[in-house]
């Protein structure tokens, strides 16, 4: 598959789930929709997408217009039908493109969070082969709402945390997809994170863990969206 990474940084790119991508003998494709106009190809031309965090917020329009463009593009790609996964605030821009809610949560969710999967995580093609119950890496003030006909996948006790949108469009709060380094990074720059470095050191004595989880929910992806592609 030709598979097409959005990020909205140089410090939230498709890290270990572009690494899962290659392992898996696809093509991977980098679109930082902040800076460039357009994809390296068409967007109709990528058989999925993933769809990467960033410090700003859905919301923010006025600040960054771009944010506008790639609401029609996630739309689109859900009306066709493209397999696509959203991280934190690409889950957030998935749930506002199918016209859900998104908005400030009263508690941020920072660090490893428990997260429990619904009973309608059972028989999704991605969820449904992980543990009902397990810790996710959270680092969100913002949340999103479950949109008209999708399906609640998981939560933790403060929000909605896995969506399925449609049949092949997935979106998370959680960073499955991280390294330490950028991590770090991340709260290196956070001087307005009370005990900032306490996530990069909880994140640190997990990482293997982290990364293994995070592999396998990128290639249970990897797998659903090739099923997709070649049943269409």
């Amino acid at each position: 598959m030709r598979v097409l990474s959005i990020v909205h940084g140089p410090r939230v790119r498709a890290e270990l789930f572009g690494d899962v991508v290659l392992a898996e003998g696809h093509s991977l494709e980098e679109w930082s929709v902040v800076s460039e106009p357009a994809p390296p190809r068409p967007v109709a031309a990528y058989d999925a997408v993933l769809v990467f965090g960033g410090h700003m917020n859905v919301d923010q329009e006025r600040e960054h217009p771009w944010l506008l463009q790639e609401d029609e593009v996630i739309r689109s790609l859900v009306e066709r039908r493209v397999p696509l996964f959203g991280v934190c605030l690409g889950g957030q821009l998935l749930a506002k493109a199918s016209g859900a809610p998104v908005g400030p949560l009263t508690e941020v969710e920072r660090g490893f969070v428990r997260v429990t999967l619904s009973d309608g995580a059972a028989d999704d093609p991605v969820f449904g082969a992980l543990p009902r119950e397990f810790d996710a890496f959270e680092g969100h003030g913002y949340a999103f709402q479950v949109p008209e006909g999708a399906v609640e996948l998981g939560r933790s006790e403060v929000c909605t945390q896995v969506i399925r949108v449609g049949d092949c469009a997935w979106g998370v709060q959680f960073h499955p997809e991280v390294r330490l380094e950028q991590v770090a990074e991340w709260y290196a720059r956070e001087e307005q994170v009370p005990n900032a470095q306490r996530y990069v050191e909880e994140l640190r004595s997990r990482i293997d863990e982290w990364q293994a989880f995070g592999s396998r929910l990128c290639r249970l992806f990897l797998a659903a969206a090739d099923r997709t592609t070649a049943a269409s």
